[in-house]
């Protein structure tokens, strides 16, 4: 798989679960890229769902990297 395209499955993967309504709840770093968990809730404080991805590629931490940014802005507001 070249570069550019292991940014998009993973750009994808991530969008995926975004528009699911899954919220990044926790990174994490280490030298084999960043461990991203995502958070689903329905309103109900006991029910929720996560789901975990490994990203790899740096431009893919990145794009994660400016959504979070944007759900941080979107909670302060």
């Amino acid at each position: 798989m070249s570069d550019y395209q292991q940014y998009i499955a993973e750009k994808e993967k991530i969008d995926f679960f975004i528009n699911k309504g899954f919220r990044i709840k926790d990174v994490e770093e280490n030298l084999e890229g960043s461990y991203l968990v995502l958070e689903r809730n329905d309103g109900k404080k006991e029910i929720s769902q996560e789901e975990t991805l490994h990203i790899k590629h740096a431009d893919s931490r990145k794009y994660f990297a400016s959504l979070l940014i944007k759900q941080q802005q979107r909670q302060e507001n």
